[in-house]
């Protein structure tokens, strides 16, 4: 169970500004049904062309992404362009007195539509401009196509939030909690921005340190390292999404696993199986390793 703050609760259960405006000048519409959270924001601009008259939302997802585009609503409104822009993520978890770290890709999810918001009303009304600082989100390179989130809000995120990890960034964007394929593409981004961190590895009895070592006295071994890859690697990675899995059997090269939580429904969980949980076994224990769904 979140533990929520009174404001976050009271954002969900009396959202502000609830709706659509029909002769909006910018429409933001961010997220994936499919796999999670989605916000539509519209935006309609004041007669001196500078100043946010007028915000409404509508969103689907939980109640973090409803208190966040209520309370988003509610900061821009009054606003001039200029200054709406310097809102970030942490704003609005500021303004809602806090968010748990695993919501806050809701916060993020608004300040992306906002900014789409921004990008759609220059497209409609080219004599309205744009701040000199918007971020050129939605040009850039998609780095995550699950979530559709590109290499610039992944690095704005670990920059403005100082993250660390793979599993702080998919907290913050949601990126990488799908079918895990850019895990890779996202640790190099966060390399290149914050310096890697020694890592410690899972090393059998031979003491070697390189990944995918098979050099195992027994098999009772071999066993023993799947299940610390396991516990300490591929389910706290589900579980930052409400997931989960279970390491049911190993036959030989044969891993027998069954997802749990929101992962048993998963659309995308055979390739959850095939492209990230085999992936990982195949880099820290032995490449042989084939996963397949424990029925």
């Amino acid at each position: 169970m979140w533990n929520y703050t009174e404001k976050v609760m009271d954002h969900f259960l009396n959202p502000r500004n609830v709706g659509e405006i029909d002769d909006a000048d910018g429409i933001g519409d961010v997220g994936n049904l499919v796999c999670g959270d989605a916000m539509k924001l519209f935006v309609k601009i004041a007669d001196d062309k500078k100043t946010i008259k007028e915000v409404k939302f509508r969103t689907f997802g939980c109640a973090s992404a409803i208190a966040s585009a209520s309370a988003l609503t509610e900061m821009l409104h009054g606003k001039t362009i200029e200054e709406a822009v310097q809102f970030t993520n942490q704003d609005i978890a500021d303004y809602l007195g806090d968010l748990p770290e695993a919501k806050m890709h809701c916060s993020v999810m608004g300040m992306e539509a906002f900014q789409a918001a921004l990008k759609d009303m220059h497209l409609r009304h080219p004599e309205i401009p744009l701040p000199k600082n918007m971020p050129e989100e939605f040009q850039d390179k998609i780095i995550c196509h699950c979530f559709n989130v590109t290499e610039t809000q992944i690095r704005n995120a670990v920059k403005t939030n100082h993250l660390k990890t793979v599993e702080q960034v998919t907290n913050f964007c949601k990126a990488g909690g799908s079918c895990g394929k850019c895990k890779g593409d996202i640790q190099k981004i966060i390399n290149e921005i914050v310096p890697p961190e020694p890592a410690t590895a899972l090393a059998c009895s031979c003491n070697e340190s390189s990944s995918g070592c098979t050099n195992f006295k027994t098999n009772l071994e071999r066993i023993e390292k799947i299940q610390n890859v396991f516990d300490k690697v591929v389910r706290p990675a589900l579980k930052q999404d409400d997931g989960d899995a279970e390491l049911v059997d190993v036959k030989k090269n044969v891993v027998l696993v069954r997802l749990l939580g929101h992962c048993a429904s998963c659309p995308t969980a055979n390739i959850t199986f095939k492209n990230w949980i085999e992936k990982i076994l195949h880099d820290e224990v032995s490449e042989a390793i084939v996963v397949k769904r424990a029925e």
